[in-house]
């Protein structure tokens, strides 16, 4: 930590189990001129320590350490912005696949710049979890899991030879192989260590444990009280390459919790109450920090539930400080014995422990929960704050047929499926899938859906058969006190077979519906219903054949698979019955929060973490029988169509040539409000008639083996070609309502195609592109791709009402300017038909949050000045902007 100039003369040794520490200590620095900083919220001690310990007079200055102490007196709306080093990268294999490529193609680079390819390195500790590849083929049987590793080695192995290449080939980067857990829940579990520690010249410095994640669903790891958020892949390739994560100091909203969950209540209830509150509140951009007495009545993994959905109430992350239940916690999971003792010591000697009566941290401003008053919810169909009461999804769904999905007659009628001996109506359940990293990393909703199936089991009711069922926990603990407590048995009678470990149904891996269900489905235009304990219910997002999605609890889920169907009050009305014919409601086989407690007492214990992480980076059988090539740089593959080197730096000299003016650019697309990642990405499955699918055909791939997007996120001919091809995104330049899928129009020529196409035919004339959009453009998942895909298009500019905080980022580090519309004004009322074109003046010469004109030529040859704001907002991000992305800027600067 040499760097460090210490300008608040802070720095101290902590001893703890007779080892030093060097630390950078806030009492001492609050007594030597940052007043007030015993009293910021925990989040932003945080940040206060990663600017003392990194302060170095450039990037770091006493000016910008001295304005979080300023913070305290304006409640953060000074907006000062700061250098932030998070202490390590986490990433999943879709956005980890493109950024070991991106590394790989830069040793190329800087090797054509006559630098050292061996300079290219992550400079910060990486962590790559394979945990998104496995797909929900095989279900309901005890040969899922092993037939849907099978798929998954054979579809990957293209891929996983190329992250074995990169583990052996850079330092600081470990790959978990698949079948070991999601991302999130490996971290929580495992990776995260509340506070970190290096060794340099000698020392050891103990710090706070940071990260940002490639995944939005980073923000999970704030329930152990480690500050962390999901950033694009391209933000996280400069974090690993020791850039600063640029950042304005963050409002944060305090979210007081006050009393405890009453009998039967669920963390899903109270997290889907809590994403329901906070984007009423309006959070997006803001730190959320949780406080009060009702944390001490909410475990680690009701904590983690919350802060995992950070991205569905909008926030950067939504805080827990450490505390008692931090240690219990470190301890269950089988965390070193000098680790925890050096948390507790940390964590009291910084200020930054957590206990019942101390005084509340300032806030920008804060609300409140009171936890009893938490009700058995959902959230559906088609937004993850849509939360209602459990006795109101059924009246919610007959409202969304009418209103939604413009379904007015026969909504009760049910038509039969070929070969089967049962029917199909609106409503039904066609999956019911206990998935992904809200719910599985919590032993309490997870033994409560395992024994609802005992209660279930005992009373014979049976799952109906129209649903697929799926299991897919987070990590192999979970699997085993399931299956100790032989309540896997219990789950397996109702077809909630282990399917797999990984995010399953929730990012759309859920495998294809039996055909025959399918065919009825489309045939009919049923609006199908799937019942998920996931934290996305997007339209199109979990199956192409499922409309309507609901999140629940992974007992309701349960429920929903015994049900059947959405259109039926399980609060009043009998989910089945008895052989007998008696009818069995929800309450009669509901668990007891009592008898849950119990089973977590006696089967979820230390032994078993540390028995399934003690050797983590192993892999089975399968993943030690991949071969990988060797050597410092990649020797890429031309046929391959997983994994091709991007033409990011092709041509690239040692500096940046400035930036092209704006000039008579057309529009390639209008777009209406809240068009998610997932519309602008491309996400799921590739369809054969798509330009990504004539480009696999062409280079000889079966339809059979197209795999998906997310799995062929390394070659960028499929990426671009996906891009904007969502099956439900809106064009409104094709009619008033848009046209549904990736459609254009091309000018002059007036003709209708692909967007890829119009793009390609728009390059070719030599023509700049634009894209016009309403409110939070880009939300959702971190995916790199929605701003990767629109640089390589040749957009330069998207004009949006506003957009969510990680994909306007993503596009400055692609070198696109965002600029957002003055209040009241969008592109409907601007009259846009999307046959304009657009000039931008002065884009050579911008800076931070300019104020701008766009000149919009219509059609009838009139000119209006539309007045813009330039959100690359930054000094930082102007430079990436500048040398063409934030790639290019670190591959001149190594070089240089």
């Amino acid at each position: 930590m040499s760097n460090s100039l210490d300008s608040f003369n802070c720095r101290r040794t902590l001893t703890v189990g007779g080892k030093d520490y060097t630390y950078f200590n806030l009492a001492e620095a609050e007594k030597n001129g940052l007043e007030g900083v015993s009293r910021l919220p925990f989040s932003m001690k945080v940040l206060l320590e990663n600017l003392l310990r990194n302060e170095d007079g450039r990037s770091v200055t006493k000016d910008a350490i001295s304005a979080v102490a300023a913070w305290i007196n304006d409640k953060g709306t000074a907006g000062v912005e700061i250098a932030y080093r998070p202490a390590r990268v986490l990433m999943q294999d879709f956005t980890g696949v493109p950024a070991v490529v991106d590394l790989a193609a830069m040793r190329d680079g800087i090797a054509a710049l006559g630098g050292d390819p061996q300079k290219i390195n992550p400079l910060v500790p990486v962590d790559l979890v394979i945990d998104h590849s496995v797909i929900v083929d095989e279900f309901g049987t005890p040969l899922a899991f092993a037939r849907n590793v099978e798929l998954e080695y054979q579809r990957n192995e293209e891929r996983y030879k190329f992250l074995k290449w990169g583990q052996q080939a850079f330092r600081n980067f470990r790959v978990v192989p698949p079948g070991t857990g999601i991302c999130h829940q490996v971290n929580l579990e495992y990776l995260g260590q509340v506070v970190w520690t290096k060794e340099e010249d000698g020392e050891t410095t103990a710090y706070p444990d940071t990260c940002v994640g490639t995944d939005s669903h980073t923000t999970m790891i704030n329930g152990l009280g480690v500050l962390g958020w999901g950033v694009g892949g391209i933000e996280a390739e400069a974090a690993m390459l020791g850039q600063p994560v640029s950042m304005l100091l963050p409002e944060v909203i305090g979210f007081k919790l006050t009393g405890k969950l009453k009998e039967g209540l669920t963390a899903t209830d109270l997290v889907l109450t809590v994403t329901q509150m906070l984007r009423k509140k309006g959070v997006v951009g803001k730190f959320v920090e949780f406080y009060g007495p009702g944390l001490s009545n909410m475990t680690l993994a009701d904590r983690a539930t919350i802060a995992n959905m950070g991205p569905e109430y909008g926030a950067t992350c939504g805080f827990f400080p450490v505390d008692g239940e931090t240690i219990r916690y470190l301890t269950t999971s089988s965390r070193a014995d000098d680790r925890i003792a050096l948390v507790e010591a940390y964590s009291k000697a910084q200020g930054m422990w957590r206990e019942d009566g101390i005084e509340d941290p300032v806030f920008t401003d804060t609300l409140e929960l009171d936890l009893g008053e938490v009700v058995p919810s959902m959230a559906g169909p088609k937004r993850p704050e849509g939360r209602a009461p459990l006795g109101d999804i059924a009246a919610n769904f007959a409202v969304a047929l009418e209103t939604e999905y413009k379904k007015t007659i026969d909504t009760a009628k049910r038509y039969a499926v070929e070969g089967e001996s049962f029917d199909l109506g609106h409503g039904d359940v066609a999956i019911a899938a206990i998935t992904s990293c809200t719910n599985t990393s919590n032993p309490s909703v997870l033994i409560g859906a395992g024994l609802l199936a005992r209660n279930a089991n005992r009373l014979g009711l049976k799952q109906k058969p129209w649903v697929k069922t799926s299991l897919a926990p987070g990590s192999q603990v979970v699997a085993e006190y399931l299956e100790k407590s032989g309540l896997q048995v219990e789950l397996d009678k109702i077809g909630f077979n282990l399917v797999g470990f990984g995010c399953t149904t929730c990012i759309g891996n859920s495998g294809p519906l039996p055909a025959p269900i399918s065919k009825t489905i489309n045939d009919k235009g049923l609006i199908a219903a799937a019942v998920l304990s996931g934290n996305r219910n997007f339209e199109g997002r979990v199956s192409p054949d499922v409309q309507a999605n609901y999140l629940a609890s992974p007992p309701l889920v349960v429920a929903y698979a015994l049900a059947g169907t959405v259109t039926r009050d399980l609060t009043t009305e009998p989910l089945g019955e008895t052989p007998d014919g008696k009818p069995v409601y929800l309450k009669d086989i509901w668990p007891t929060t009592q008898e849950i407690q119990e089973f977590i007492e006696k089967y979820v214990t230390r032994e078993i973490f540390a028995r399934k992480y003690a050797d983590v980076f192993k892999g089975d059988e399968n993943w030690q029988a991949v071969q990988a090539p060797s050597g410092q740089t990649y020797t890429w593959d031309d046929k391959s169509t997983y994994v091709q080197n991007p033409p990011y730096f092709v041509g690239m000299g040692r500096s940046a040539s400035g930036v092209a003016p704006i000039q008579g650019a057309r529009i390639l697309g209008l777009f209406g409000d809240k068009i998610t990642t997932d519309h602008i990405s491309p996400a799921g499955s590739i369809k054969a008639a798509s330009p990504a699918g004539a480009y696999l055909t062409d280079n000889g791939v079966a339809v059979a083996d197209f795999n998906q997007y997310g799995t062929r996120r390394g070659n960028h001919e499929v990426m671009m070609r996906g891009t904007f091809a969502n099956i439900r995104i809106r064009n409104h330049m094709l009619g008033e309502n848009g046209k549904e899928g990736g459609y254009t129009i091309h000018y002059p020529s007036k003709e209708e195609m692909s967007i890829y196409d119009a793009a390609m035919r728009y390059k070719a004339e030599g023509v700049p592109l634009v894209i016009f959009a309403g409110v939070e453009y880009g939300n959702g998942s971190s995916r790199d791709w929605a701003a990767k895909g629109t640089n390589l298009l040749g957009v330069r500019a998207v004009i949006a009402q506003s957009f969510e905080r990680i994909h306007r980022s993503n596009l400055v580090g692609m070198g696109i300017v965002p600029y957002t519309l003055e209040e009241g004004t969008t592109w409907a009322s601007l009259g846009l038909k999307g046959d304009e074109t657009v000039t931008i003046d002065g884009i050579d010469t911008i800076t931070p949050r300019q104020k701008m004109v766009a000149k919009v030529a219509y059609a009838d040859g009139s000119v209006k000045d539309v007045p813009i704001l330039c959100r690359i907002d930054t000094l930082d991000e102007l430079d990436y902007f500048k040398n063409g992305g934030i790639l290019q800027y670190v591959l001149r600067d190594l070089a240089a």
